[in-house]
């Protein structure tokens, strides 16, 4: 029988509420609890155990949160600005030349659009992937399942619900 996190790694039905998943979303919070309340380049060790790549350049401003830190990976030259969100229950893969702005977030967690089926407390997680030279502009929300194309701006407080081909600004 597989355990609720072989479950999400695997893109099936899992239920967050497992005692596993739960430390782990602890230990991801405290690591970002570490680098927010004391923002260095010397500290953001507590930010890149959590990574699956760890890029030579990045910078990621304070406010930074993620679930797990299992599955986010980030190419070279990523700049996140304040209070970016990344909720990995399913792969985050960033290219290389990514701005984020501030308040952005990348969501892989859905749940049940049948209000009985949430009562189970079941998720399901998607990956998002961000191809190279991609801004995404402050407040912009990028939902599971979507795919961006290199070269792609993403105006501020857009809502991103399906894949965006490569060279497009999509506002």
């Amino acid at each position: 029988m597989l355990s609720e996190r072989d479950k999400m790694l695997q893109g099936q039905w899992f239920n967050p509420l497992d005692l596993e998943l739960r430390n782990q979303r602890e230990q991801a919070r405290l690591a970002c609890a570490k680098y927010n309340a004391h923002p260095s380049k010397g500290n953001l060790k507590h930010i890149t155990r959590l990574l699956k790549d760890k890029p030579l350049q990045m910078v990621i401003e304070p406010g930074f949160q993620c679930d797990y830190g299992l599955q986010i990976s980030i190419g070279e030259n990523f700049f996140a600005n304040f209070q970016c969100v990344l909720l990995d229950s399913a792969p985050i893969t960033i290219g290389n030349n990514v701005l984020l702005g501030p308040g952005v977030h990348i969501y892989t967690v859905d749940h049940p659009r049948d209000a009985i089926k949430r009562r189970e407390g079941l998720c399901i997680a998607q990956p998002v992937t961000i191809g190279d030279d991609v801004w995404v502009g402050a407040g912009a929300k990028i939902l599971p399942g979507v795919t961006i194309g290199d070269g792609v701006i993403i105006g501020a407080n857009t809502l991103v619900t399906k894949d965006v081909a490569a060279g497009t600004r999509f506002y």
